[in-house]
């Protein structure tokens, strides 16, 4: 059993995004999911991220810093998006991080620190053809992730959606998603 620090993406904590945190718990895993919006939710993504523009990138990421405050130092961090934000920012300066789950997004190491920490294995799933994730620069950061440590893994699925795991929200793909889960779990039933 491992104990899950969740991040949502940027159309809040949608019924997919907390459906998807459930299955985790239905799996047996303590999955914490703190809502960086305090309850606002978006219909559409465009609308989320002008939301977060609006509150500001940086202070959403110290609102999912500070959320780790009081939970214990042995966590997987794990983000949609751009929950990837604190998630890999914890994962790779909290001691103690058990692993790291960045769906959808990835951002470059040199972010958060000079290199990855070899102790915190991570995994990274996105689109090949998602405009955010292939389109931004995220599977070039992923990739440099995979090439600098043995304890990365990048999973790239057939598609040209973002939030492709979110089973709320149109851009939903049921087999990439399944398979998602299927890794996922694997990966946090190993720590």
């Amino acid at each position: 059993m491992a104990e899950v620090l969740l991040f949502h993406h940027a159309q809040g904590q949608t019924p997919g995004f907390l459906s998807f945190a459930d299955g985790l718990r239905a799996a047996g895993h303590v999955v914490h999911t703190p809502d960086l919006y305090a309850g606002r939710t978006f219909d559409d993504l465009d609308d989320g991220v002008a939301y977060a523009d609006e509150v500001g990138f940086g202070e959403l990421l110290e609102i999912g810093v500070r959320a780790a405050d009081g939970l214990p130092t042995g966590l997987v961090y794990a983000g949609f998006s751009l929950g990837v934000m604190p998630a890999q920012k914890l994962a790779q300066t909290r001691p103690g991080a058990k692993g790291a789950l960045l769906l959808c997004s990835c951002l470059p190491v040199s972010e958060f620190g000079a290199a990855w920490p070899a102790d915190v294995p991570v995994q990274v799933h996105g689109m090949d053809a998602d405009p955010y994730f292939a389109g931004e620069g995220d599977i070039d950061a992923a990739r440099a992730l995979v090439e600098s440590t043995d304890v990365a893994e990048l999973f790239v699925y057939s598609g040209d959606q973002h939030l492709f795991a979110d089973s709320s929200l149109t851009s939903y793909d049921s087999d990439a998603a399944e398979l998602l889960t299927e890794r996922v779990l694997a990966f946090l039933a190993a720590r």
